[in-house]
């Protein structure tokens, strides 16, 4: 099923990581760690919102993994501007991270945005 997007809706980018964790590694501990991470990212105005999610009961299919991590960016200018400013993010910002990251076996990324968007409709308007 196909949604409309909506002209009031504001524009996203939504950054999807697909994470499993090192043997070992505590759920709770990661939990706490990547909300520690996440709301220096917020705090900083380099996201608009996040949510992690945990695999229900173990039921998945292929390629899901145990934890989702969506993460939403106004523009691919905002996505590029936090990139750039995290390469200088301090010693506090550097060991949340750490902290966070170290727990982390793999993770996959993809990078979504609302469809159609606004530029693909005037494009299509005007053929």
């Amino acid at each position: 099923m196909v949604l409309p997007h909506h002209a009031g809706d504001r524009a996203l980018i939504l950054y999807h990581c697909m994470i499993e964790l090192k043997q070992g590694s505590r759920a709770l501990g990661f939990a706490t760690a990547t909300e520690a991470w996440m709301t220096w990212l917020l705090a900083n105005g380099h996201i608009g919102s996040y949510r992690l999610l945990r695999r229900k009961v173990g039921l998945a299919s292929g390629r899901h993994t145990d934890f989702l991590l969506d993460i939403e960016i106004p523009s691919l200018r905002a996505l590029d501007t936090a990139l750039s400013s995290l390469t200088e993010k301090g010693p506090d910002a550097e060991r949340l991270y750490e902290q966070m990251h170290q727990m982390i076996a793999s993770v996959d990324v993809g990078l979504y945005r609302p469809y159609p968007d606004p530029t693909q409709r005037e494009t299509v308007a005007l053929v």
